[in-house]
């Protein structure tokens, strides 16, 4: 069995409470937080992928407008998730959070060779995130109820788009917690 690390991917508070406000984002909450407890008991990592935009030049801000600016509020995790000393961050500017961010490195030194995608929007960072993975050679599981998008239709396209082309798993949260326990991922 391969190492996984668990990814969060923008669960921040423009994306959850803020300025672009993600529906569902709040009640996958309770769900993420069940798989980063069975990570941090099994020493496996927890990583918080977030939007940390630079006003004026981002491009994406020019597509969504200003959130997630990086030092703002907006950027900041939700409390509910808010990580601990053990947990690492990566901030980026673009969807994926492999784009020119330090993720793919970070891996590597904790010899991971499985990610664990949870976060929001499904179809957007979430999906960029799991291509980039899957470019890398990563093995790539996406949790479908840790997951959330603007609308169910996109989030089920999304989840069979990842399946489909990138041979990612769908899997519930459940099942994930599971096969942790069974070791295995």
């Amino acid at each position: 069995m391969g190492r996984p690390a668990l990814l969060i991917i923008d669960m921040v508070k423009d994306f959850v409470h803020g300025k672009l406000p993600v529906p569902g984002a709040k009640d996958i909450i309770p769900n993420i937080n069940k798989l980063r407890k069975v990570f941090k008991d099994k020493g496996l990592p927890v990583i918080h992928v977030t939007d940390a935009h630079i006003p004026g030049v981002d491009k994406e801000l020019v597509l969504w407008g200003d959130h997630a600016v990086k030092g703002g509020e907006g950027a900041e995790i939700v409390e509910e998730l808010a990580p601990d000393d053990r947990e690492y961050r990566v901030c980026k500017r673009r969807y994926s959070g492999f784009y020119a961010t330090d993720l793919d490195l970070l891996l590597r030194e904790l010899e991971v060779d499985t990610i664990i995608a949870t976060g929001v929007a499904t179809d957007i960072c979430v999906q960029h995130t799991v291509a980039d993975a899957f470019f890398r050679g990563y093995r790539v599981i996406v949790v479908s109820d840790a997951t959330a998008t603007l609308n169910k239709d996109y989030h089920q396209h999304a989840l069979e788009y990842m399946r489909r082309v990138y041979g990612a798993k769908i899997l519930s949260t459940e099942r994930v917690v599971e096969s942790l326990e069974r070791g295995e991922l």
